[in-house]
This record gives C-alpha cells, sequence and structure tokens, in this order.
C-alpha cells in the first residue's frame, strides 16, 4: 500500500529524457524534407521541357518578383481615391454641356457605373453622387482640384509598368512627362464611357434578340482589347515596342469581362437583399476588391507581354540557374540605375552552389544599360 509521502517523493524523481524519440522525430522531419526537394527537382525538371509549363511558372515567378501583389495593392488603393473625383467631374461636366438632355445624361453615367457592377448602383439615384453646384471660378477650381487628386492612379499605374518591364530610373519619364501621360490615359476612360454608351445604345434596339446580344458582346471585347492596348501603349516607357503589347492587351480585356460578369452576378445574387447600410459597407469593400483583382489581372496580363517578348522562360525553380534566370535578375539589379555616371555589374556563380547578387567590389560595368534584349 502506497502512502502520500510515497507518491510524492516518486513524482520527484528525475525523469529520463528518450533521445530515440528526438532522433525519430529528426529522421522523420529530414525524409520529408528530401522527399519534398526529389519532387521539386522532377517538376522542374519537367515544366524546362515543356513550353506551355516554362512560360506559365516564368510569368507566375516574374510577377513575384516585381513585387506585383504590392504594386496591384498601389493601384487599388489609388483607384479607390481616384473613382470618386473622377465620377463627380463627369457627372459635372455633363450637367454643363447636356443640361438640355436629361436622358442623354443619364445613359452616359449609367454607362460609366456599369463599369463597376460592384458599387454603380450604390452611387446612382438620389443618394448617389451629384454634380458641383458652384458656379464660375469656384466650379472651376473645384473641377482642377478634383482632376489633380484623379491622376494618382494613372501615376501608380506609370510606374507599375515601369517596374514590370524592369526600366532603370535614370530611363524613365520626367514629372512634367508623367503627368501629360495621366492626362492621356483619363483621355482614354473618357472613350471608354463614350463607347460603352454607343455599345449600350446598340443593344437597347432589340434586349431579346440573341444576335444582338452576342454582337455586343463580341465587339464590346473587340473594344476593351484596343482600350487596353491603347492603356499599355500610354502607360509603358516609349522604349518598349507596341506590337509587344497586344497579347497583353487581349488577356486583360478578357479578364476584365470576366471580372465585370462576376461583379454583375455577386450584385444580383448577393448583395440584392442586404440592408441599406450593411449594403454601403458591402460595396465600399467589393470596391476595393474589385479593383484589386482588376489590378492583378492588368499586371499579369503586363508581365505575360515582358515574358514573351523577352523570352524570359524556362525559369529554375532549384540552382543552378537559367539564362532567363540570369536576364531577370540583371534586369531588376540595374533597374536601380539613377544616373548616367552609375554602371551597375552583376555576376552569378555558374556552379550552381553560390549565386553573387550584386559585386561587393569597386569594379563598374562600362556597358549602358539598353532595353533591348
Amino acid at each position: 500500500m502506497t502512502t502520500p509521502d510515497s507518491e510524492l517523493s516518486a513524482s520527484r524523481e528525475p525523469r529520463t529524457f528518450d533521445f530515440q524519440d528526438t532522433r525519430k522525430v529528426w529522421k522523420g522531419y529530414d525524409e520529408g524534407t528530401v522527399l519534398i526537394k526529389k519532387l521539386i527537382r522532377r517538376f522542374d525538371a519537367y515544366q524546362r521541357g515543356h513550353s506551355t509549363a516554362a512560360f506559365t511558372i516564368g510569368v507566375v515567378k516574374k510577377y513575384v518578383e516585381d513585387r506585383g501583389p504590392n504594386l496591384a495593392a498601389l493601384l487599388a488603393y489609388y483607384g479607390v481615391l481616384s473613382v470618386f473625383p473622377l465620377l463627380l467631374v463627369l457627372f459635372t461636366v455633363l450637367g454643363l454641356l447636356f443640361s438640355h438632355d436629361p436622358g442623354l445624361q443619364h445613359r452616359v453615367i449609367h454607362s460609366a457605373l456599369s463599369q463597376f457592377p460592384v458599387v454603380g448602383k450604390q452611387l446612382d439615384g438620389h443618394d448617389g453622387i451629384t454634380e458641383l453646384r458652384e458656379k464660375g471660378l469656384g466650379l472651376a477650381l473645384g473641377l482642377v482640384t478634383l482632376f489633380w487628386g484623379s491622376i494618382g492612379v494613372t501615376r501608380a499605374g506609370q510606374r507599375a509598368m515601369a517596374d514590370v518591364w524592369n526600366v532603370p530610373q535614370l530611363n524613365r519619364p520626367h514629372s512634367v512627362r508623367r503627368i501629360g501621360r495621366s492626362v492621356e490615359f483619363l483621355g482614354v476612360l473618357v472613350l471608354d464611357v463614350v463607347l460603352s454608351t454607343v455599345l449600350a445604345g446598340l443593344v437597347t434596339f432589340d434586349p431579346h434578340a440573341v444576335w444582338i446580344q452576342t454582337l455586343a458582346v463580341i465587339v464590346g471585347l473587340a473594344i476593351n482589347v484596343a482600350l487596353f492596348l491603347l492603356g499599355f501603349r500610354i502607360l509603358t516607357p516609349n522604349s518598349i515596342a507596341t506590337k509587344t503589347l497586344l497579347t497583353g492587351a487581349v488577356i486583360a480585356a478578357l479578364g476584365w469581362n470576366a471580372l465585370q460578369y462576376l461583379g454583375t452576378w455577386l450584385v444580383g445574387h448577393e448583395l440584392r437583399h442586404a440592408s441599406q447600410l450593411y449594403g454601403y459597407f458591402a460595396s465600399i469593400l467589393g470596391l476595393v476588391f474589385f479593383l484589386y483583382l482588376a489590378a492583378e489581372i492588368t499586371l499579369i496580363a503586363a508581365e505575360i507581354n515582358v515574358v514573351k517578348s523577352r523570352h524570359l522562360y524556362p525559369r529554375s525553380l532549384q540552382p543552378p540557374f537559367t539564362s532567363a534566370d540570369e536576364a531577370v535578375l540583371t534586369a531588376i539589379a540595374r533597374q536601380s540605375q539613377r544616373s548616367a555616371a552609375q554602371n551597375v555589374r552583376v555576376e552569378f556563380d555558374r556552379s550552381g552552389k553560390q549565386v553573387l547578387e550584386s559585386d561587393s567590389s569597386n569594379e563598374l560595368d562600362a556597358t549602358p544599360w539598353s532595353d533591348e534584349t
């Protein structure tokens, strides 16, 4: 029979540590790591030998290396800050130019808001955005202020495209040229609204005819391709040839159409019965998410242009690097060049044991940067 004192003394006895169990755990961990590395090597060998898989991996790696998610978040942020001033400017200008034709005003406004299906209905109507009521100098100052505040998204777009194409800071447009490009891009947005209004008028001839609906979808897709191509041309530095932007414009247009249909479905099925307060919050959050997805689609389409035109694939998942890896990493390093007196040199250890991300010596490469690859 045991007593409480004997139980207490037994509990105080030192316990021995079983190193055998620890060895088993580490052995299982090592075996799992080896298996994962083996699978990665097999997949790496497979994707290098298949052009479709290699191209996809090349686009994904380039998007991550260019900090694509951060650029998309920046575009979405400035997009939210810019969309409301732009719509306010549009409503005010329509009220000034077409005050005698409320029907035309409504059609143009509806076409503009239809580009944002998640929040468009919330901005329309009596509780939505209305035009400025000031006259004369106050109206002019208000429009200029709104216009200046709305070009943030265009400047963020220019930076994103320059980063995607890894254009050195030295070769990027100066501030005055960037403002000019911002105005040009806003002109593309106005053209988008005009063409959308005309296309919506085409559908109203016979909204129940299948062939008209099909024709409207095809024409709308062609218009979006042309607008994305024009937008890419404006936001991308002039050193990039226009013909290299076409594939990405097609991909971006397809993604944009799919995103709009998804937003329309979401509004029709998920937010239709929401309360007014919940509906407003859901609409704003939906707008942010909508713009973020649109920015990601656009940036991925731009990365497709880069990878395709510069043949930046296949990429390696493990060292040693391929020639495409070295080309991408060299371009990213040279992207930081800010002065003509500055040269950037990048070296790689082609034995596969080590990668020298940049040289630590004072030697400089006298070869100037070129966008041609």
